[in-house]
């Protein structure tokens, strides 16, 4: 075990690059007896498998997800944001780690764990993997919510990302609340507007 370290945890986000919606890290410590099968970065796996692979972590390991909200992210930043949700994902498990494992080349500020970050961790590390797909999965369920309530952005499958159906939608439809003032194609739009008000 890592240093030592009895409870290792593996912490990741997603949704640093959508355009809207907030950003959501998990972190998990697995079970070293029933790791579920096939674990790897959710980036790599269909969405069925992932569905799949949530349901047997939740099950067999200790995890806990945590959000910033678009207001965080235009107040301090994506990358500082991105790192609250993983201070607060770790502040959030029952089981407190030893260690945590940390996707990318950071420490968040006021972590409140002993991390150790891992470049490309999601494919190192099976705990941060694990992470990878709590993450994902949760927030596309958060997306897939906000598409019911603000039709034609397509976020249900997109997931808030800039695709040509986005960013047409955002030019026709306007921002919503949910989209990230501090975005350079959200605050051109929003610029526009203001510009060309009378």
């Amino acid at each position: 075990m890592a240093s030592g370290a009895r409870f290792v945890a593996g912490c990741d986000e997603v949704g640093r690059g959508p355009l809207c919606g907030p950003v959501v890290a998990a972190a998990v410590i697995l079970d070293p007896d029933r790791i579920p099968p096939g674990l790897n970065d959710s980036k790599k796996l269909s969405a069925g498998r992932r569905r799949v692979l949530e349901a047997q972590i939740m099950e067999t390991a200790v995890w806990a997800v945590g959000l910033a909200t678009v207001e965080e992210i235009d107040e301090i930043n994506i990358l500082r944001a991105a790192h609250l949700a993983m201070c607060r994902a770790v502040s959030g498990l029952l089981r407190r780690p030893d260690l945590v494992l940390i996707d990318g080349n950071m420490i968040p500020r006021g972590f409140p764990a002993a991390g150790l970050p891992l470049v490309k961790g999601d494919t190192r590390s099976l705990s941060i993997a694990a992470a990878s797909i709590i993450a994902k999965e949760h927030r596309d369920r958060v997306m897939v919510d906000l598409a019911q309530q603000h039709p034609g952005y397509g976020w249900d499958h997109n997931a808030g990302y800039p695709t040509r159906e986005h960013l047409q939608a955002l030019l026709d439809l306007g921002a919503t609340p949910h989209h990230r003032r501090s975005f350079k194609p959200v605050h051109n739009i929003l610029y526009q507007e203001v510009s060309i008000t009378p």
